[in-house]
């Protein structure tokens, strides 16, 4: 098994076991890589999604 392993966001390494927050070394670098993802700084390369009219209705209703 693995004993150390490099964080994803900052490139330390970091003990897998015992780590709360691996593959990252810290919160910090956890939810900076979330803020990423979550501002399409990361993206999955492909083709856009393709959302029915109704499928976006749908998503309307979810939210209110």
């Amino acid at each position: 098994m693995l004993e150390q392993v490099r964080c994803p966001h900052c490139r330390r390494e970091t003990p897998w076991a015992g780590n709360p927050f691996r593959p990252f070394c810290s919160e910090r670098c956890r939810l900076l890589d979330l803020h990423d993802w979550a501002t399409e700084r990361h993206r999955i390369p492909g083709p856009p999604a393709d959302v029915s009219a109704e499928e976006a209705e749908d998503g309307e209703d979810e939210a209110e």
